[in-house]
C-alpha cells in the first residue's frame, strides 16, 4: 500500500494539470472552453456548402484525413476469395472474387471468368450462401464450375490451385457469426469494455466502457464511475492507448485506475468494479476485428536527456524546447517541457517513436516559426547552440522523428471540422491559417472567446472532413455569423409571372458581395457580374430533363455575381431532371481550359440518397453566354433553354421540332430529317388535336397510373417514386418509332391532356397539379378524341382506326393473378417466357430478379445491365410496363 500511495504521489507532482485535473489534449482534458452556448440555435441555419461559397475556400479533402478513411473501408477487400453458391444449381458451390464493395453488398464474380464483367452479380453479405476457402471441403459440399463456363478448361482441379495460390480468402468470421457483413467501427456499441492505457505509465491499464460511438471517435468512462462524466475522454478507436480486455494480462502489466480517479472511490469498491467488468468483457467479448488497423509501434532511438522541441500538450498554441526524461523500454519514453525556475511546473507526456508534435531542435527556425523559451530562461533572445551548452545536452538526431515535411495534402485556408483542445465534446467549423511541414495552425469558429491558433498534426485523429458530424449525426460548433447569411442574397430569382419587361429586377447592394477570390476587388463590377438568364420554358427540354419541372421553373435568375447566378440555374436545372445524378455527372464535364473558373459544389438528391461533385463554373461575364451553351450542348437541349436571350414565341434554333422520341445529335453531330407535323395549323384552328394511334392512349394511361401513385405509399417496391422519374424515358423511347399523323409537340407530350385548346398557354398545359381533378378520366379522354373531325379525316377512316385501336387496348390488357410485390425469380421467369421477350427469360434468371426488382426496371437499367440493344430492350419494357399497368389497377389500392 505503501508502494501505492507513493507512485500515486511521483505521479501527481509529475503532471501538474489543469485545476480541472484536465488531460493532455489528444487524450481528452475536460476544461471547459469558452463556447458559444447560443450554437444549437444557429446550427439549424448552418450550411457548409453556403459557408464555403460565401468565404471562397475549399474543403480540405477527405483523403487527408487517414484515420476517417481507414473507419470506412469495409471488412470485405476487392480480390478476396470465397465461396458463393451456384446460381443454377444451389446445392453445388463455386469460388468467386470480390471486385468491390458498397456496405453489406458485394460484386462477385466467378472464378474462370477472367476480365469477363457479363456475368458479375451482386448478394448480401447478409442473406447471401457465402462461406470462406474450404468450407465445401469441410462440409462435403460439391464444388463446380456454373454452366456458361464448365467446358472452359479441361481440368478445374488445376484451375482452382493456380488461382488460389497467393490469393487472399475472406475471413471465416467476416461471413459468419456476430462480425458478419459488419465494419469494424460498427462493432463497437455502447456498453463495449476496453483496456485503456494511462496517460503517463505505459505499464499500467484500466478498464473503460464506451459510452458513445460516434464514427469512430469513442465518448469512454472508466468502470467504477459510472455515476459521473466528469472524467469521460474522447478518443478516436485505432488510438494505440485503447487494447482488448485481456490484453494487459497477457503482457504482465497493471492493472490500476488513473492516479486522479483514483481517490474516489476505495480499494474494495474498485476491486468489484474490475471483477464485473471482467466478467461482463469475457461473456460479451469485443470481436478482435475491431483492431486490426491498429498501426505496430516501431522502435524508438531516444536516449535520456535528449534535446528535442514540443507542441506544450497543456497549451496547444505553443512549441516549447523539452528533454527525454525517461525511457521505458524500446517503445515508450517520457517526455517533459523544459522549465528552469527553481520550482518548475512538470508538464510531461508519455511518448513513442510516431508521437504527434514531437521535433527535432531547429525544426522552427528552419520553418519560420516562434519557439517558445523555457520558463525561467535569461536570455532575451533563445538560441539552441548556447542552450545545448548551459544545460550540457545533445539534440536528438533525426532518426528519431517520422517525417516531418508530410503534409497530407492540407493548405492554407482549407476547411474542417475540429476537436475544441480544451473541451473534446465540442467539434468546430475550423480555418487552417498555416501549414508548415506536418503542423497546422487552427482557428476555430464560432468561440464565444477569442482564441488562439491552435497546433495540430497533420494525422491527428482530432480533426475531421467537411460534412464529418452532419454524417454522424453529432452537433456541430457552427461561425457566429450562421444567423446573418439567410439575408445574403447576390442572385435574385423572379416571380414565376414576372415580366423582367415590366417589371424592375431588384438588386443587392454591392457592399454585401463576399470576396470570391484574392484578385478580386470586393464589389461586383461589371466583369464579374452576371447578366439576368432566363428559363426559356418552351423550348426543347431534351433527354435529361422534365418538361412539366422545367416549366415549374423560375422565368429568370439574376443579375448578380457569376458564380453565385450560374450555380442557382445548375441547381435549378439539376432538380428538374429525371434522374438528378446523371445531370450532375455531366455537368462535370462541362469545361474549357481558356475559363475563368471557378470550382463549386452541386448537391443531386434522388431517392433519399445526396450526391455531389465539383462543377467548374465562369467567373466572368464575357463567357456566360458560351458557358451556358456548353451546358446545354452537354444536356442535348436547346440552346437558349437557358441563356441570356429571352425566347419570346419562337426559338431562333427552331427546336420546336424536336421531341425526346426524336432526338440524337442535336448540334450537327449526326444530322437527322424530320418532317414536320402535318395538319397541325388546321387541328389548332379547330381547338383540338388529332388522335394519335397507340402513343396517345398509352400516355393517358400512364398518366393514370402516376395520378394513382401519388396517392399510395408503395415502400415495398419503391415503384411509385421510379415511375414519377424514369418512366417519362421509358415511355418516349418505346413509342419512338411509331410514326404518327400528328407529331405532338416536345412540350405537349409532357402533359397529361388529350386535348390542348389554342388559347391555352403551352406552360399552363404542364402543370397538372392544378387541373388533374377538372378533367375526365384517361379512357374517357380517349374516347372522346376519337369524335368525328372532319377537319382531318373521313368517317371510313375514322372507324377503321378506332376498331384498331380498341384491338389494340384488348391485346395489351393484362390481368395479373398474383401480386408482382410477392413474385419470386421462378414466378418472373415464368412470366417473361410467356411473352414475345422469351428469349431474355434466362438474363432474369441469372440475375435473380423477383418481382420487386422487375416493377423498379426502367429502359436505361435495361440497356446498361442487361447489356441489351434499344431494339429489344424496349420490347421488354413494354412488357415490364404491362405489369406495372396492371399491379396499379388491381394491388395499389
Amino acid at each position: 500500500m505503501e508502494t501505492r500511495t507513493s507512485f500515486i504521489a511521483t505521479m501527481q507532482e509529475t503532471q501538474h494539470l489543469s485545476p480541472e485535473k484536465g488531460q493532455s489534449p489528444a487524450n481528452g482534458n475536460r476544461e471547459q472552453f469558452d463556447s458559444d452556448e447560443g450554437s444549437s440555435i444557429e446550427d439549424a441555419d448552418f450550411n457548409w456548402d453556403e459557408f464555403l461559397e460565401e468565404t471562397g475556400a475549399s474543403a480540405a479533402p477527405h483523403t487527408s484525413f487517414k484515420h476517417v478513411e481507414i473507419s470506412l473501408q469495409s471488412s470485405f477487400q476487392p480480390g478476396m476469395k470465397l465461396e458463393v453458391a451456384n446460381k443454377s444449381n444451389p446445392d453445388t458451390y463455386w469460388v468467386a472474387t470480390i471486385i468491390t464493395t458498397c456496405g453489406q453488398l458485394l460484386l462477385l464474380r466467378y472464378c474462370g471468368y477472367g476480365d469477363d464483367r457479363r456475368a458479375d452479380f451482386w448478394c448480401d453479405v447478409m442473406t447471401a450462401d457465402l462461406h470462406p476457402v474450404g468450407w465445401c471441403t469441410q462440409n462435403n459440399k460439391v464444388l463446380m464450375p456454373p454452366d456458361a463456363i464448365k467446358d472452359k478448361y479441361m481440368d478445374w482441379t488445376e484451375f482452382l490451385i493456380h488461382d488460389l495460390t497467393g490469393a487472399r480468402t475472406a475471413p471465416a468470421n467476416l461471413l459468419e457469426g456476430p462480425l458478419r457483413g459488419k465494419n469494424p467501427v460498427d462493432l463497437i456499441t455502447v456498453d463495449s469494455l476496453i483496456e485503456l492505457q494511462d496517460s503517463q505509465n505505459p505499464f499500467q491499464y484500466w478498464i473503460v466502457s464506451v459510452v458513445e460511438n460516434v464514427g469512430g471517435r469513442l465518448r469512454l468512462r472508466y468502470v467504477g464511475l459510472e455515476e459521473t462524466e466528469s472524467y469521460d475522454q474522447w478518443l478516436f478507436y485505432l488510438d494505440c492507448r485503447l487494447r482488448p480486455v485481456g490484453w494487459c494480462q497477457e503482457n504482465k502489466y497493471r492493472m490500476d485506475p488513473p492516479a486522479d480517479i483514483y481517490s474516489l472511490k476505495t480499494i474494495s469498491e474498485w476491486k468489484c468494479a474490475l471483477e464485473k467488468s471482467l466478467n461482463d468483457a469475457a461473456n460479451f467479448p469485443l470481436p478482435m476485428e475491431v483492431f486490426k488497423d491498429h498501426a505496430d509501434l516501431r522502435n524508438h532511438f531516444f536516449a535520456v536527456g535528449m534535446k528535442l522541441e514540443v507542441v506544450n500538450v497543456r497549451e496547444p498554441f505553443h512549441i516549447c524546447p523539452a528533454s527525454v526524461t525517461t525511457v521505458f523500454n524500446n517503445h515508450y519514453l517520457q517526455v517533459t517541457i523544459d522549465d528552469l525556475r527553481p520550482e518548475p511546473s512538470k508538464i510531461s507526456m508519455l511518448c513513442h517513436a510516431d508521437s504527434l508534435g514531437i521535433l527535432p531542435i531547429q525544426w522552427c527556425l528552419k520553418n519560420g516559426v516562434n519557439l517558445t523559451p523555457p520558463k525561467g530562461y535569461s536570455g532575451q533572445d533563445f538560441d539552441w547552440a548556447d542552450y545545448q551548452k548551459q544545460c550540457g545536452a545533445e539534440a536528438a538526431p533525426h532518426l528519431c522523428f517520422r517525417n516531418t515535411s508530410f503534409s497530407r495534402g492540407f493548405t492554407k485556408n482549407m476547411k474542417l471540422e475540429a476537436v475544441n483542445p480544451r473541451n473534446p465534446a465540442e467539434i468546430c467549423v475550423a480555418s487552417i491559417t498555416s501549414v508548415k511541414g506536418r503542423l497546422m495552425w487552427l482557428h476555430l469558429e464560432g468561440l464565444q472567446m477569442p482564441s488562439p491558433e491552435y497546433i495540430v498534426d497533420v494525422e491527428s485523429m482530432d480533426i475531421f472532413p467537411v460534412g464529418w458530424c452532419e454524417a454522424n449525426a453529432y452537433n456541430l460548433t457552427p461561425p457566429h455569423k450562421a444567423v446573418l447569411r439567410r439575408k445574403r442574397r447576390i442572385a435574385v430569382v423572379q416571380p414565376e409571372k414576372q415580366l423582367p419587361s415590366t417589371v424592375p429586377v431588384e438588386k443587392i447592394p454591392h457592399d454585401l458581395c463576399p470576396v470570391p477570390q484574392p484578385d478580386t476587388t470586393g464589389t461586383i463590377n461589371g466583369r464579374y457580374c452576371c447578366p439576368q438568364l432566363y428559363i426559356n420554358h418552351r423550348c426543347f427540354s431534351g433527354p435529361y430533363l422534365n418538361k412539366g419541372r422545367i416549366a415549374e421553373l423560375p422565368q429568370s435568375v439574376g443579375p448578380g455575381k457569376c458564380v453565385l447566378v450560374l450555380k442557382e440555374v445548375l441547381s435549378m436545372v439539376i432538380n428538374a431532371a429525371y434522374k438528378p445524378g446523371s445531370v450532375l455527372r455531366e455537368l462535370q464535364l462541362v469545361e474549357d481550359p481558356q475559363w475563368n473558373f471557378q470550382e463549386e459544389t452541386l448537391k443531386a438528391k434522388y431517392r433519399g440518397k445526396t450526391y455531389r461533385a465539383t462543377v467548374k463554373i465562369v467567373r466572368t461575364s464575357d463567357q456566360v453566354a458560351d458557358f451556358c451553351r456548353r451546358v446545354c450542348a452537354k444536356l442535348e437541349c436547346c440552346p437558349n433553354l437557358f441563356s441570356p436571350v429571352l425566347v419570346a414565341e419562337v426559338c431562333p434554333e427552331n427546336c420546336s421540332i424536336h421531341t425526346k422520341t426524336k432526338y440524337t445529335y442535336y448540334y450537327g453531330k449526326r444530322k437527322k430529317i424530320i418532317k414536320p407535323p402535318i395538319g397541325e395549323n388546321n387541328n389548332m384552328k379547330s381547338g383540338h388535336v388529332k388522335p394519335a394511334r397507340r402513343r396517345k392512349r398509352r400516355k393517358s394511361i400512364f398518366v393514370q397510373k402516376k395520378r394513382r401513385s401519388s396517392a399510395v405509399d408503395l415502400n415495398a417496391a419503391g415503384s411509385a417514386e421510379e415511375s414519377e422519374d424514369d418512366e417519362p424515358d421509358v415511355m418516349e423511347d418505346e413509342t419512338g418509332s411509331e410514326e404518327t399523323s400528328s407529331e405532338l409537340r416536345d412540350d405537349q407530350t409532357d402533359t397529361s391532356s388529350a386535348e390542348v385548346p389554342s388559347a391555352r398557354p403551352r406552360r399552363a398545359v404542364t402543370l397538372r397539379s392544378s387541373t388533374e381533378s377538372d378533367r375526365p378520366p384517361p379512357t374517357e379522354r380517349a374516347r372522346r378524341s376519337r369524335r368525328p373531325q372532319p377537319h382531318s379525316y373521313g368517317e371510313a377512316e375514322k372507324c377503321t382506326q378506332v376498331k384498331e385501336e380498341i384491338k389494340q387496348e384488348e391485346e395489351e390488357k393484362l390481368i395479373l393473378d398474383s401480386n408482382p410485390l410477392e413474385w419470386t425469380v421462378t414466378d418472373v421467369v415464368r412470366f417473361i417466357k410467356l411473352t414475345d421477350c422469351a428469349p431474355l427469360a434466362k438474363i432474369f434468371q441469372e440475375q435473380d430478379i423477383d418481382g420487386q426488382a422487375l416493377l423498379l426496371l426502367t429502359l436505361p437499367t435495361v440497356q446498361e445491365c442487361m447489356e441489351l440493344k434499344l431494339g429489344p430492350a424496349i420490347k421488354l419494357c413494354h412488357q415490364i410496363e404491362r405489369v406495372k399497368v396492371a399491379f396499379y389497377a388491381q394491388y395499389a389500392n
